[in-house]
């Protein structure tokens, strides 16, 4: 019955986009891309027509002339996105009508009445670009070709100062931060460039959290990969901080995107070429706790495109302490640990794409990513009080093996059809990751000469996806949008997990904990309707509704006698809604609401039993279900010169939530599994700006603040009455950056950010802060490159201090992190590449972001480092 279902609804999907391919359209989008917030990344995004006029200017006649033409930046020869155009009458020397430039830079003026006019194209930080003496006669298609904008550069006391792209930008539906701007985290990851990101938080481990959730979804140029999916910590590691080009904060997602990620969505995107010619780049670096080095290509001739890359790192000398104390009644329970942490990691990845004709577009892609982590611990454990008559204490010896690999293989095509900005595509990706997620931990005598006992934990795991994805965009008139397509993602997820004990110096089968492995299979059919309208007047609605159907069938395949795993199916329908309005003086105003949902991971499903510290336990939970989340945010922002602000309001409560459960036995052995528990509610605001001073010199930052409560009181499922609690409280977290190009290519960045305690629903999770200075100088007429950068250069180390209180038990860990660190990094490029004019169009891909991840490290991750410590839902390392 539910492949019959599966099969009909991909083949209705797919019947009625092709007859909507083929039904007649009319006239043109106002020459450009909508706006409005909350849109997709690929729709388009352009004001209308009299976008540049006054207020008060009166109508112009009206004509069928056409100028169009391509912005770029001199410098680079980059597309200037979203830039001015103006058309103005060269007898009267005003503006009669305008436009803005896409996100590739590219321009239309239609509907001119003949006349005599000059085109004037205006961006900040570039000198005003005038076209004039065009002449325009009945009927005229006048192209001016590519438009160079200089940046602007003036000469203060013989001081030369040149205007620089911020490195925080607000657009039309997301906010951009440009990480290839940012040199104090080069040499190092991905996390190091979230955590620079406004209202992005990631901890010490990786963890990730956008406005205190971290129910985020995690793509990669726009794609899901399943290493995402089974820890958003790994893959973030698996990222070199030089492959990022920007990464995307997307908190009100339109009915396009799937509706998993109940805080938002974050799309890194890495760093590509689609000029004509070849290069070659090479980037290393050098420090005390690590070091990298990448190697990317590109060629481009004519219709097609190639691109080559690689980037490996490797982390040593990461070594820590661990302290715990745990009591249940008058049970004591304290631990010690000295730990050392290493790894290799690489990313690898091979694109082509080729334009078959003007209305023709194919692209392909091959991914691998690596991993391979390792832990090693020193463990003492001392337990007394409770049925201890006496104290007793074990010395313990852990090694964790963490080894990970994923492959992503995607094929897209795209088809543009006969009216402008309408389009057809079908994207398909397959994703899969294995991984060998096993530990040792050898029981010592008292004098840590010999072993005398032990526990060992093989889990071995395969997590796969295949998505296929029809997509349809197609202009209403001329101001308005409608967006439609269906997506299936089926899912296969296997864990093979066996306990072994040490006899007689030869690990056997642990006849207590016999092996078992989970089955667990996830089908996921969606559908979307999406619509676009933009006034005159500067008003935008974009509204919409997504429906998914999931469908789960999972079994235990060595369990006897022999069970499946009861999960019914299960739809939701998932509306959303975004209004913008540009007001004058660039100010914009935004309100959004959307509902999102978020199915539970691996990380959180699986059963397998990690006791490498046998004092604190995680075990997942195989029948979790999806939680739900309701988000109304407003938003204000603001233009004063050089100045940005940009303040939002927001609101976010989720039922079903899926919660930590922490439990106590009489031994003192602490628990954790997670169950669909809870209620969490949270209110707040962020507010973060940036400002530029004698264009070259930046300043920026900001900080979020909002209240959290979470409860578990309502719930029916607990099955002990007295774990029932809640808690709440106020969280703030921060940060700072500044960017300074001096002379003869020198450049200075500092950054500073913070984050308080986290509020969780049996604790708090302790603060932490970070910071940076880096140096760098270019030199070879920019093809090269090298600097130096410093992180936590005045502590030798760092504590975080995690606090659990339960009606039965109570537990205070800390761990303290040795991170203080210096790197040298170099780059250098061999090449040339030329400007080639493209009629090319915005490339797409397959996004699934309908799984629930830690934000961060998976369970299994490092089992002995230290207890659960109290998230809300979230496994940690």
């Amino acid at each position: 019955m539910k492949t019959n279902t599966l099969l009909l609804s991909a083949f209705l999907t797919l019947s009625s986009l092709v007859t909507v391919a083929q039904m007649p359209g009319g006239g043109g989008f106002g020459g450009g891309r909508p706006g409005g917030g909350g849109g997709t990344d690929g729709e388009r995004r352009s004001r209308t027509a009299d976008a540049a006029l006054p207020a008060d200017q009166p109508a112009q006649p009206k004509g069928n002339g056409k100028i169009s033409g391509l912005l770029m930046d001199s410098t680079n020869n980059k597309p200037v996105e979203y830039a001015t155009v103006a058309l103005i009458n060269q007898k009267t020397g005003k503006p009669v009508d305008g436009t803005t430039a896409d996100d590739k830079g590219r321009f239309t003026i239609s509907k001119i009445a003949p006349g005599d006019y000059s085109i004037q194209a205006t961006f900040l930080g570039f000198q005003e670009k005038y076209v004039r003496n065009i002449k325009i006669e009945k009927g005229s298609d006048i192209q001016v070709g590519l438009l160079k904008l200089t940046a602007d550069v003036r000469t203060l006391s013989e001081v030369d100062v040149t205007g620089q792209r911020n490195i925080i930008e607000e657009k039309v539906d997301r906010l951009v931060y440009n990480a290839e701007k940012d040199v104090t985290s080069k040499g190092g990851d991905a996390a190091d460039v979230m955590r620079r990101v406004p209202m992005l938080s990631v901890d010490l481990d990786g963890n990730l959290s956008l406005r205190g959730s971290s129910n985020v979804r995690v793509l990669i140029n726009n794609k899901p990969s399943t290493i995402v999916a089974g820890s958003v910590a790994d893959a973030l590691r698996q990222i070199p901080a030089d492959m990022i080009k920007t990464v995307e904060v997307i908190t009100s997602p339109s009915a396009k995107y799937d509706a998993e990620g109940s805080a938002g969505i974050i799309n890194i995107v890495t760093k590509k070429n689609t000029l004509r010619g070849a290069t070659l780049s090479v980037d290393g670096g050098l420090g005390n706790r690590g070091s990298m080095l990448g190697l990317s290509g590109n060629y481009r001739t004519g219709k097609m495109g190639f691109s080559l890359s690689g980037h490996g790192r490797a982390q040593y000398n990461i070594k820590g302490q661990f302290t715990n104390e745990q009591t249940r009644g008058s049970l004591l329970t304290m631990q010690q640990a000295d730990t050392k942490n290493g790894g290799l990691q690489g990313r690898y990845q091979l694109g082509w794409d080729y334009d078959i004709d003007s209305k023709n577009v194919i692209t392909a892609g091959v991914q691998y990513s690596a991993r391979n982590q390792f832990n090693s611990q020193e463990l003492f454990t001392r337990i007394s009080g409770g049925s201890f008559a006496t104290p007793v204490t074990s010395f313990r010896s852990v090694d964790v093996k963490d080894l990970s690999g994923t492959v992503d293989v995607n094929v897209d095509y795209t088809r543009t059809l006969k009216k402008p900005q309408q389009e057809f595509s079908i994207l398909t990706q397959f994703s899969r990751n294995n991984r060998t997620n096993n530990y040792i931990s050898d029981l010592l005598n008292d004098t840590r000469a010999n072993i005398i006992g032990g526990d060992r934990n093989d889990n071995d795991s395969y997590n796969q996806e295949s998505t296929v994805q029809l997509d349809y965009t197609s202009p209403i008139g001329k101001n308005q949008q409608i967006e439609f397509g269906g997506k299936s993602i089926f899912r296969q997820v296997l864990s093979n997990y066996q306990y072994l004990t040490l006899v007689n110096g030869n690990y056997v089968d642990n006849v207590q904990q016999p092996a078992n492995s989970l089955d667990y299979n996830q089908n996921v059919m969606g559908s979307y309707l999406s619509y676009t309208y933009q006034s005159k007047s500067k008003f935008t609605l974009k509204a919409g509704g997504r429906y998914e159907y999931t469908m789960i069938d999972a079994k235990f395949r060595t369990e006897q006698p022999s069970s499946g795993i009861n999960i019914p199916d299960y739809g939701n329908f998932v509306p959303s809604i975004n209004l913008s309005k540009n007001l004058s003086g660039g100010k914009t105003i935004k309100l959004a609401y959307n509902r999102r949902l978020q199915r539970p991971g691996i990380q959180f499903l699986n059963p397998n039993v990690n006791a490498a510290n046998p004092q604190n336990i995680t075990v997942g939970n195989p029948y979790l279900s999806p939680e739900l989340s309701d988000n109304i945010e407003a938003s204000f922002s603001t233009y004063v010169k050089t100045l940005y602000v940009n303040l939002t309001m927001f609101t976010r409560q989720t039922n079903n939530s899926i919660q930590s459960i922490r439990t106590a036995n009489d031994q003192g052995v602490i628990t954790t599994t997670y169950a669909n528990i809870g209620k969490e509610q949270s209110t707040g605001i962020n507010l973060f700006g940036n400002a530029t001073f004698f264009q070259k010199w930046q300043i920026g930052g900001g900080f979020d603040a909002f209240y959290v409560y979470l409860t578990n009181n309502g719930s029916s499922t607990l099955v002990d009455p007295s774990m029932k609690q809640s808690n709440s409280g106020v969280v703030f977290s921060g940060g700072m950056f500044t960017n300074l190009q001096l002379k003869n290519g020198w450049g200075v960045q500092g950054f500073g950010g913070m984050r308080g305690n986290q509020v969780t629903l049996q604790g708090t999770s302790g603060s932490f802060y970070m910071y940076s200075l880096g140096l760098k100088k270019d030199f070879a007429n920019k093809k090269g490159s090298i600097g130096f950068a410093a992180e936590n250069f005045l502590a030798n180390s760092m504590k975080v201090r995690t606090m659990v209180n339960t009606p039965t038990f109570s537990q205070n860990s800390t761990n303290e992190m040795y991170n203080r660190g210096v790197r040298m990094t170099f780059s250098y490029k061999i090449g040339k590449m030329t400007f080639e004019q493209p009629n090319r169009r915005k490339k797409k891909s397959v996004s699934n972001d309908d799984v629930k991840g830690d934000g961060g490290g998976d369970q299994q991750a490092a089992p002995a480092a230290a207890p659960a410590g109290g998230g809300g839902g979230r496994p940690r390392q």
